[in-house]
């Protein structure tokens, strides 16, 4: 397997925008959401570039594509994250929707990614 250069990839360079976008709206929530929605919504969002780039030094595409699977899933993990603040009106409507968009792009160019490396 070729491996790839991790800040090449289009989806990680994505992911690594919505890292920042996330930290500075996990600023403004409440604070005794520290460790439970802030510390979470973190995590997983971290969590997306954090697995391209580690998979993309393993030896196979088998090893390189579990990693994106767990990227994904880590995707929507956030999304869900997402919609529960949604749903506690600790983020605007317009917010809501602008990283709604992010993830889904996001999402799908992952799964894009795992059928192409499939072929």
């Amino acid at each position: 397997m070729k491996r790839h250069n991790f800040k090449k990839l289009q989806i990680w360079q994505e992911s690594i925008e919505l890292v920042t976008l996330n930290y500075k709206f996990t600023a403004s929530l409440p604070n005794n959401e520290k460790f439970g929605l802030v510390s979470q919504l973190n995590r997983c969002c971290v969590s997306i570039p954090s697995n391209i780039a580690e998979g993309t030094s393993k030896s196979s595409t088998k090893h390189f594509k579990n990693f994106l699977e767990h990227s994904l899933g880590s995707a929507f993990e956030w999304e869900t994250q997402l919609i529960i603040c949604n749903n506690l009106n600790f983020i605007s409507i317009n917010k809501f929707e602008e990283f709604e968009a992010r993830i889904k792009k996001i999402q799908q160019k992952i799964s894009n990614f795992i059928e192409s490396l499939e072929k």
